[in-house]
């Protein structure tokens, strides 16, 4: 496990020597500590993302030679997949079998971005004038040094949701994982050593959002900041680049519906309300925590939902069979239960869940269900950001899209129901990045990803993703003899 910081090429100890603890959640034992960066630390890698961009050959090389570089990175991660599965399992709390599916998302990333790659070589678009004396010609760029600040929940896998499409373009990148779980993110850095990728095109800074990742947010000589996290820290950032015109892109918080018509068959709806809500502890952006159940059908699913959530296995990410971990962190910890607590204080009831006190260390809350609760209340309308799913009843179609949007929030929605064409109209009527039908949370490489509203700017993965890294240019070339003549007459 790496404890220095990778900086234009070379692994190197920050400065003054700072380093923070790393703490397994399911246990509370400190097993390794990280270098945590500064300032010239962060001043140092932008400077070597800025003299590789600029000078270096790596905006210069063929889609095709970049695509064999981040072919490589994809290898180099499923070579090392069961030792960077438990790696991120001790460092985040998720069970064995869902870092492993992580990971091996992640790879597949590398492995779709350098396919667009190849692509990038002779797209040229030709543009149609109203004037013949002149053609006319787009070309899409690398934008240059961009900056990538990725949040503790999926830690590997984001960062290649960033990393990925940065390379593929032409970009030099530095990465800023979670303070709290930044393993795998370092890791990322060996694996892209092994590779060959050419020094100071990924730099990789541990350390404190709050000190290295504000430095690189205002730095000057970064032309693009992409971060997943919180709305309150994603305005912040975008203020800051504000200052130098940076292009951002964000991917926020979220409270995402999940619509569940009378008609739907109870068992799946159970199955897919389940996991997107309890999948990664609830610790998703996109988790569907807000449940609209059609009246004739919600007692029936209730009791079903709190009977199967119940019987969830809770424990070490490492065990066999555990489904639901620790939370990440003690501070998440206290913060899932402060709304838990609230939410009782505003009137809703548990249905089952909350503190978990079936071991003598680490963070756990049983998957939660609340009831009754108002449509204003803070549990109905703000991101709890763990396992703890809202549920109430509703009577029409148009109260339930009403209930549905009634958020400052659009990352994501979902809707059941054995009627396709309702199904369509719901999904049309949604006011969201990403909707699933009939299911929740499955996503993939190829389709885009991101929200409305208050969740965020701009979109990554599939073709979209790639766009956040590029430039359009505009040639246009003058080819008649026929003299001007504005002037010269």
């Amino acid at each position: 496990m790496q404890n220095k910081l990778f900086i234009d090429g070379q692994w190197i100890a920050p400065i003054e020597g700072n380093t923070l603890p790393v703490i397994d959640p399911a246990t509370e034992e400190i097993f390794h500590h990280i270098a945590a960066a500064g300032v010239a630390e962060a001043d140092a890698a932008v400077k070597a993302a800025r003299e590789a961009f600029d000078n270096g050959p790596w905006p210069r090389l063929s889609g095709k030679e970049r695509a064999g570089y981040l072919r490589a990175i994809a290898q180099g991660i499923r070579d090392r997949l069961p030792e960077l599965a438990r790696m991120e399992t001790r460092d985040n709390g998720k069970p064995l079998p869902e870092s492993e599916w992580d990971l091996a998302d992640a790879a597949g990333c590398f492995d779709f971005y350098a396919d667009l790659a190849e692509e990038l070589d002779g797209e040229i678009e030709t543009i149609k004038l109203a004037d013949a004396r002149f053609v006319s010609k787009a070309v899409r760029e690398p934008l240059g040094v961009a900056v990538a600040i990725v949040p503790w929940n999926y830690p590997l896998l984001m960062a290649s949701w960033k990393v990925a499409p940065a390379l593929a373009a032409g970009c030099t990148m530095i990465l800023k994982p979670a303070e709290t779980t930044s393993l795998t993110a370092l890791e990322l850095g060996v694996i892209a050593e092994a590779a060959g990728l050419p020094k100071g095109v990924l730099n990789i800074l541990s350390g404190k959002g709050s000190v290295v990742g504000q430095a690189l947010v205002d730095h000057p000589a970064v032309d693009k900041v992409a971060f997943t996290g919180s709305g309150p820290v994603g305005s912040r950032i975008m203020a800051a680049g504000a200052r130098d015109i940076k292009r951002i892109s964000l991917e926020l918080g979220g409270k995402s519906p999940f619509i569940v018509f009378a008609d739907s068959d109870i068992e799946k709806a159970v199955e897919w309300i389940m996991f997107g809500i309890f999948w990664n502890q609830g610790q998703v952006c996109s988790a569907t925590s807000r449940v609209l159940v059609e009246a004739p059908l919600y007692l029936t699913l209730l009791e079903r939902l709190v009977e199967e959530a119940k019987k969830i296995t809770i424990g070490n990410g490492l065990d066999a069979g555990t489904l639901l971990g620790p939370l990440v962190n003690e501070g998440q910890y206290a913060d899932v239960l402060r709304h838990i607590d609230r939410a009782v204080e505003q009137g809703a009831t548990i249905a089952c869940g909350g503190r978990y006190d079936g071991f003598d260390k680490g963070f756990w809350v049983a998957p939660t269900i609340l009831t009754g609760m108002a449509h204003d209340s803070d549990a109905w309308v703000e991101e709890i950001f763990g396992p703890v799913v809202c549920i109430r009843p509703f009577e029409t179609e148009a109260e339930a899209i009403h209930l549905a949007n009634d958020s400052r929030f659009g990352l994501a929605a979902a809707v059941m129901s054995a009627d396709d064409a309702r199904c369509e109209r719901v999904a049309s009527a949604f006011r969201a990045g990403i909707v699933w039908i009939n299911c929740s949370q499955p996503t993939f490489t190829e389709a885009p990803w991101g929200g409305y509203k208050q969740s965020g700017i701009g979109r990554e993965l599939g073709r979209w993703g790639l766009d956040n890294y590029l430039e359009t240019k505009q040639i246009t070339r003058l080819v008649s003899d026929e003299p001007w003549a504005w002037y010269l007459k």
